[in-house]
């Protein structure tokens, strides 16, 4: 079991589900805007908007600040390991750990974001040894709430967070998959 202490390693590669995740790089830049440049983005998550170019080197930078602190990752979603179709975030800490996504609006529909998640579940199960893995959503969101139920999540029995993201409130669920879990749906 790794100590929720160390870093990440500087790089990561994940492969499984037909899908590689990968870390971001400088070559992913002038794709970032067609991924992240998106209503649905905008509201549904915290990713600033609109996204521009400087909005994507701000975003690779504060990536590589994450990785840097120990607590959080983000890794490109891909098929292949070359064009990013959208993003899958780890974040780490004694208190939970927690996944987030967001895929490309061009790139919808083929299960990425619940392959992603679960890739990303079971790094964080067999690599970090947690024993549980977090969505936190709105319930609203209708494309969110389908991940999480089709990944093997399931709605926790724990107090709302509400809050308040680029000048509107927001109330979120926690949504849990636990390594027992994961592991018997492989």
């Amino acid at each position: 079991m790794r100590s929720s202490t160390l870093p990440f390693p500087d790089r990561i590669k994940l492969t499984g589900e037909g899908l590689v995740l990968r870390d971001w790089t400088e070559a992913d830049l002038a794709a970032m805007p067609g991924l992240f440049d998106h209503p649905d983005i905008a509201y549904w998550t915290p990713i600033v908007s609109p996204f521009d170019e400087a909005a994507a080197r701000a975003r690779l930078d504060r990536d590589r600040q994450l990785r840097a602190e120990g607590g959080t990752i983000l890794l490109a979603i891909t098929v292949d390991g070359r064009a990013p179709l959208g993003e899958v975030m780890l974040r780490h800490s004694p208190e939970a750990t927690e996944i987030g996504y967001a895929v490309g609006p061009a790139h919808r529909g083929q299960g990425l974001a619940v392959r992603a998640v679960r890739v990303m579940a079971a790094y964080a199960f067999e690599q970090l040894g947690v024993e549980q893995v977090i969505l936190e959503l709105e319930a609203e969101n209708a494309a969110s709430v389908a991940v999480a139920t089709k990944a093997g999540f399931s709605l926790l029995d724990v107090p709302l967070i509400e809050g308040e993201e680029k000048g509107r409130p927001y109330t979120l669920q926690t949504w849990g998959l636990r390594a027992a879990l994961q592991r018997s749906s492989v």
